[in-house]
């Protein structure tokens, strides 16, 4: 790999940052009667990290599975890096890297092994492989495990494994799905670090996850997406102005009582969501409001002001009931 430093602001395969890499319009996936994808446009731009945010079997993986020419689309056009990944799926899948959801690796091969096999499938040489491979391990700090088989490695060890085998063609493009899902929270920070060392470089990005944290760290922009159809797009803190209040006012009472306080605390803020275990008071000024409720002769048993995220919007926009794959 030629070189793992945080710049340039345009990577080596001479792709400007911004020019579009991936466009679907219109695009579809149907597996049987089942429409996993119902007909979803969006663009990636070059340099850019871009994220599908959604509940199990909102349609992520099988979007991703279709750019990364694995899956055909049922419906509508999709071009990756300017060509249509049914009719050239092997130049395009040439200069993608991916990380699946499940780690994959070769659990009786060494750290370092799985790397240069892998290498062998895009017709690197054997020197070159060990050098990329070498290198990669530094950047994901494997390097001192290269010659440790894989299966004793932790998981978050595997999965920043597997995030180098990615690397390991130089792609322009690195699909990750559910990056960090079952990490604990320091492997999982690790990652967040390492990936947004690639997209400093230029790389671009495309991932999926259902962890509102790592949408809002690392998506320059992303889709949200529900029943297989893209409900909003925008940048992470765009989205949030568009579809939430400033902040959110998390008040705890009995939970007898929540239906009851809720009628007291109508025209308070801009609207009240009454939940299992505490009611949330969505509103532009927190501190600002908080005296009214006790004005109301209301007695929260706890009260709690917070700005409002990402998952204010995910839940507004999605619905909190669950929904089976």
């Amino acid at each position: 790999m030629t070189g793992i430093s945080a710049t340039p602001a345009v990577h080596g395969h001479g792709l400007a940052t911004g020019e579009p890499v991936v466009r679907a319009r219109s695009l579809v996936k149907r597996f049987g009667d089942i429409t996993a994808v119902d007909g979803v446009d969006f663009t990636i731009r070059s340099g850019e990290a871009f994220g599908f945010l959604g509940r199990n079997g909102a349609g992520k993986t099988s979007t991703m599975r279709m750019i990364g020419c694995v899956s055909p689309p049922s419906d509508g056009r999709l071009t990756v890096l300017g060509m249509d990944p049914v009719r050239e799926g092997a130049s395009v899948r040439a200069r993608l890297g991916v990380c699946p959801q499940e780690d994959n690796l070769d659990l009786e091969l060494t750290a370092r092994q799985n790397l240069t096999t892998y290498a062998r499938y895009f017709r690197i040489t054997r020197a070159e492989a060990r050098r990329r491979a070498d290198d990669l391990l530094r950047f994901v700090q494997l390097d001192d495990r290269a010659a440790s088989k894989v299966e004793p490695l932790s998981g978050g060890m595997k999965r920043r494994l597997t995030i180098a085998r990615a690397l390991i063609n130089d792609p322009e493009i690195v699909l990750l799905d559910e990056p960090t899902t079952g990490l604990d929270p320091q492997a999982r920070h690790l990652v967040w670090e390492r990936l947004f060392q690639l997209k400093q470089r230029g790389i671009t990005l495309v991932l999926t996850t259902h962890y509102m944290e790592e949408a809002e760290q690392l998506c320059d922009r992303l889709v949200i997406m529900d029943g297989g159809r893209i409900v909003a797009q925008d940048a992470p803190r765009a989205l949030i102005d568009a579809h939430c209040t400033k902040e959110v006012v998390e008040l705890r009472f009995a939970a007898e009582d929540h239906e009851s306080c809720a009628d007291k605390l109508v025209g308070i803020g801009s609207h009240v969501e009454v939940l299992p275990d505490r009611l949330l008071l969505y509103t532009d000024d927190g501190d600002a409001i908080v005296p009214t409720v006790y004005e109301r002769g209301l007695r929260p048993s706890g009260v709690l002001v917070r700005r409002s995220g990402l998952e204010d919007v995910f839940l507004h926009l999605t619905g909190r009931t669950l929904v089976e794959a």
